[in-house]
């Protein structure tokens, strides 16, 4: 039975009270957005700010897409970040310089193989799944949960598309370790909606209790 309670990650977090809000309602994991042409995307003097107000046992996590390795090098000398997450086409070399856990993303779609995929990064934390959309970020679209194998060499964060209507369904059909949200808890593009993130976050506990 599936009886561990499902991590929650808030990504693309760009506000102070957004932060204590995702913090006071049971977040798990924040995600600050490094990537420029993202409307989350944060400067570094922003970033630290936000990453220095997370309490302990909260994971602040940088996200970062085909980044010079000086640019994650620079956020990383101002910015406490705990986790790093990469979505574009680095390679397990590139991922695994900086000294810190990592996850990495794969866009999911009919014949990709998620296992081969996961076997690349041997060192990674976890595999964060999101859907293949033109461009970087999913998009806030959901993908065929079934294109999922049922085990898998690493943990699993699912993505994409997610929000309070679809997480219970999401959950039951895939389970995962750790959900990833972030344009279903918004009321506009980098502006979080407390109200959305509760009943988001209150849809995750639900199915971890029932399941329990």
């Amino acid at each position: 039975m599936h009886s561990h309670r499902t991590r929650i990650k808030i990504c693309g977090i760009t506000r102070m009270e957004d932060l204590r809000a995702a913090v006071d309602l049971g977040a798990d994991a924040l995600g600050l957005v490094f990537y420029p042409p993202s409307p989350r995307f944060l400067e570094i003097s922003q970033a630290a700010q936000l990453a220095r107000a997370a309490p302990p046992f909260v994971t602040t996590v940088g996200l970062f897409v085909n980044a010079e390795a000086a640019v994650v090098r620079r956020v990383l000398a101002s910015v406490p970040l705990q986790l790093l997450q990469f979505h574009g086409d680095e390679d397990a070399a590139y991922c695994g310089q900086f000294g810190l856990p990592y996850i990495k993303a794969a866009r999911v779609r009919p014949g990709f193989d998620l296992v081969e995929y996961a076997t690349a990064f041997p060192q990674a934390s976890g595999l964060l799944l999101d859907a293949h959309v033109e461009g970087y970020g999913g998009g806030g679209e959901t993908f065929d949960w079934k294109l999922i194998p049922r085990t898998m060499p690493l943990p699993l964060i699912l993505s994409g598309g997610l929000d309070a209507a679809n997480i219970a369904a999401a959950i039951s059909a895939v389970r995962p370790w750790a959900v990833d949200v972030s344009s279903g808890v918004e009321s506009a593009k980098g502006i979080k909606d407390a109200a959305k993130m509760a009943a988001f976050i209150s849809g995750v506990r639900g199915v971890s209790n029932a399941d329990a």
